[in-house]
């Protein structure tokens, strides 16, 4: 009996899905319950029960309400600031982390001695984690007359950075942002790991007869570059892009103000508010992203 062949779209489809089934358990298991359960929260009033458990008593939309009362009070103007701040330096830094990421993938992906020594150095904030980085360089750094020093030499380089940025006729705003993103190219390699290794890995997926005809073509590697890699990059960039606005969110100070209002002024249904009314601009946010950046995507079939 002669068996009917899937279609190759059809393959790839169920691929697709294989690939992405370990997220859809673990999203159901571990993330739609607590979003489900923060949305009933944000249209109620939660309070201990006498019985023991939770005590959940129906308001409607008084929490939103409370939400914005107090983020619009004019005595209270600090969480208007905070987001600002935050949503300012996610516009920013989110970009620099991309180019960085994309770059630092080409520079790993060469073949130099010392390579190994180089990659353990941009993916330690993988293994070890940030925070442990972080203590380990402070600790390196614990001595108060080197730490001094080093300050004292940082802050005059960045004086020179930015005064031969000013003589070379730049405008002032773009003045600001260069010398501010030099100022942070430690937050920026150690927020750019993850997004490294996804370039690495798509950058070593690349075929490398398209190298052999663009030699053979005569293609420079500035061409090679904007003709083969971004293109064959830009789906990546785009995954990198979402991946890095929500690593950003996650971290911003929204995030501990939400933490203050659950658990240490007990306004669980305030708080719950805030989260909804967060994840929703998040996803906004998000959703425009890739709106924009699937325009110029480039698909391969």
């Amino acid at each position: 009996m002669k068996t009917k062949r899937l279609h190759y779209r059809t393959v790839r489809r169920i691929n697709g899905f294989l690939f992405v089934l370990p997220w859809i358990i673990g999203f159901l298991l571990f993330f739609f319950i607590p979003i489900v359960t923060t949305i009933v929260f944000s249209f109620n009033n939660v309070s201990p029960a006498p019985q023991g458990g939770r005590q959940l008593d129906w308001v409607g939309f008084k929490n939103y309400y409370d939400m914005f009362k107090t983020v619009l009070s004019s005595n209270n103007q600090q969480y208007i600031r905070i987001f600002y701040e935050e949503f300012i330096n996610i516009i920013i830094n989110t970009p620099l982390i991309v180019i960085f990421s994309l770059f630092a993938g080409l520079l790993l992906n060469m073949n130099y001695k010392g390579r190994s020594v180089v990659r353990v150095i941009f993916f330690l904030p993988i293994v070890l984690g940030l925070n442990v980085v972080l203590n380990l360089i402070s600790v390196s750094t614990s001595s108060s007359y080197i730490d001094s020093q080093t300050q004292s030499q940082a802050f005059l380089q960045a004086d020179l950075f930015e005064r031969l940025l000013l003589n070379s006729g730049l405008p002032l705003s773009m003045v600001g942002f260069l010398s501010s993103s030099v100022s942070q190219i430690f937050m920026i390699m150690a927020r750019s790991g993850v997004q490294i290794l996804i370039f690495l890995a798509g950058l070593q997926s690349i075929n490398k007869s398209l190298y052999e005809v663009a030699e053979i073509e005569g293609a420079n590697k500035y061409e090679v570059f904007w003709k083969i890699i971004l293109p064959m990059m830009s789906q990546l960039i785009l995954f990198v892009t979402i991946y890095t606005i929500v690593d950003m969110f996650l971290i911003s100070r929204v995030t501990t103000e939400i933490y203050y209002y659950a658990f240490l002024k007990s306004r669980i249904g305030l708080s719950a508010a805030i989260s909804i009314v967060y994840l929703l601009f998040v996803s906004g946010l998000i959703a425009l992203v890739w709106f924009i950046l699937s325009k110029v995507v480039v698909k391969f079939d």
